[in-house]
């Protein structure tokens, strides 16, 4: 049994590691010691092992995440059928409206987006395949919590929490349950700057023939642009209109 724990932590041990490369975007092991709180020499011996096994690159001493991640990434999102449903929905998406537009599914309570297109008129956020955000601050997150059980919502608030993005993120666990019943009811969630500032956002579900929500499809862009019909109707139709796409070509296919 200690052996099998041993085991357990050092995995959790290994991904943490990971992690901080991550964040520190390449490190050296002193550096990853001294902020995970882990002996150096345990670090080392990790980031030996994670680099012989080429998860991890090291060039003069920093450490960074390996490209075997993008490999085991690509893989995993090829064989989701949502990811090839969606991507030409999404290039439509983008097109059509000049701007930046998404989807995304839910993992262990969060929010990943699987793919993204840039329109013309596109500007620049923090996405990408692969990022993890929160779902009560974006439009994708809330319109997915919408369609959710509300005993999973609950789980989900519990576990991560409702941290404030900016002066715009509902904080209120009330408060953003009745977001999420208004969203219901219209069929499509709004982001008022509730994540980024100066960035407002539409999203609308994608709904299997069984009832589960599997991914939201979204468009964002500046506060600017993203106003009056284009914010209340066009984008909101044409959201509704590219999830209908992906729920009868996954109903059919």
């Amino acid at each position: 049994m200690a052996t099998q724990n041993n085991t357990i932590d050092a995995t959790k041990t290994s991904l943490r590691i990971i992690e901080e490369l991550k964040r520190l975007d390449g490190a050296g092991v002193t550096t990853v010691a001294n902020e995970l709180g882990i002996a150096k020499s345990t670090v080392h011996n990790h980031l030996q092992t994670l680099t012989e096994e080429e998860y991890v690159n090291c060039e003069d001493g920093i450490y960074r995440v390996g490209l075997r991640f993008l490999e085991l990434g690509e893989y995993t999102r090829n064989r989701m059928d949502i990811y090839e449903k969606a991507r030409p929905e999404v290039l439509s998406l983008a097109e059509e409206t000049g701007e930046m537009a998404n989807a995304a599914v839910e993992e262990h309570g969060t929010g990943v987006y699987i793919t993204r297109a840039e329109g013309t008129e596109a500007v620049s956020v923090d996405t990408y395949a692969g990022k993890r955000v929160k779902l009560h601050c974006t439009a994708l997150g809330k319109t997915i919590l919408a369609e959710l059980p509300e005993q999973r919502v609950d789980e989900i608030i519990e576990t991560h929490g409702l941290p404030e993005r900016t002066e715009n993120t509902i904080t209120d666990t009330d408060e953003l349950k009745a977001e999420l019943d208004a969203i219901r009811d219209r069929g499509y969630a709004y982001d008022r700057e509730e994540r980024l500032p100066g960035l407002r956002c539409v999203a609308a579900p994608v709904v299997a023939e069984d009832g589960r929500v599997v991914a939201a499809l979204s468009v964002s862009g500046p506060t600017t642009r993203i106003k009056g019909d284009l914010f209340h109707e066009k984008i909101p139709e044409l959201l509704r209109s590219s999830a209908n796409v992906i729920e009868i070509n996954m109903a059919y296919s």
